[in-house]
């Protein structure tokens, strides 16, 4: 059997989107399974998840209709059957972290540990994707940076640091919340890694996401290496303005 090229075309849809642990702004309702629905509509390919609960005991016992799986393997259900989770935060009743879900083979995946002090703790999932027919295996990054600019400049730097030691032949898709209101990320991430934001190479600007209801810092991204094409997609208003406290953000990619 003759190996497919590496450059044989591929196109698929991502998605990111932080899930506050299941509920809406200033946690006031659980809505996890109509978020469920509102991803599967968007039929992405590959799912970037955060704030996702692993567990929570205190939740499962008071909340109606509260998933006893882990809720990233409850949102990627039967639509997603590969996945991979990276536990960032631990406490008492449980603990939450990043995910990603994905039509695609994960080859492997890693964790990383990007917490730099205090008890905010923060995460970078790396998961190496192999799609079927495509020689080139494809990295998804899933990152949740901190609060702190200090901190964020930090972590910036390890993702670019990630990501300049993949191989530049391999395309890369890194996306989360990254709390970056005041708009730095983007050029570390072009110095260090040569990676660059879709919503801001279409438009100029990234696209604001916080709060859902009415959004407005531009917290949220998708940024790429190594890609034929990136078009942004738009999503509507509603449902996602009461699913969370951020809205997401879709592209197209091609290989």
């Amino acid at each position: 059997m003759t190996a497919p090229h590496p450059s044989s075309p591929l196109a698929f849809k991502v998605l990111t989107v932080n899930v506050h642990k299941g509920f809406t702004s200033f946690n006031r309702r659980f809505m996890l399974h109509e978020l469920r629905d509102a991803v599967r509509e968007v039929s992405a390919d590959v799912v970037f998840l955060q704030e996702v609960l692993g567990t929570h005991q205190r939740h499962a016992g008071r909340v109606a209709n509260f998933p006893q799986e882990p809720h990233y393997e409850f949102l990627a259900d039967s639509i997603w059957q590969q996945y991979a989770y990276g536990r960032n935060a631990v406490y008492d009743n449980g603990h939450h972290g990043n995910a990603v879900l994905s039509k695609f083979p994960i080859a492997r995946f890693e964790n990383h540990d990007i917490s730099v002090s205090g008890p905010e703790r923060r995460g970078m999932l790396h998961c190496t994707l192999q799609p079927p027919g495509h020689a080139t295996p494809v990295h998804a990054i899933c990152v949740h940076l901190g609060l702190q600019e200090a901190h964020r400049q930090q972590q910036l730097r390890r993702v670019g640091a990630l990501t300049r030691g993949l191989p530049e032949a391999e395309p890369v898709i890194l996306a989360g919340d990254f709390n970056d209101w005041r708009g730095r990320a983007h050029e570390v991430l072009r110095r260090e890694a040569g990676l660059h934001e879709v919503f801001v190479h279409a438009s100029g600007r990234a696209v604001r996401t916080f709060p859902a209801p009415m959004p407005l810092l531009a917290l949220d991204r998708i940024y790429v290496r190594g890609v034929s094409v990136h078009t942004p997609l738009a999503l509507p208003r509603r449902p996602w303005n009461r699913l969370s406290d951020h809205a997401p953000l879709a592209a197209e990619i091609a290989l």
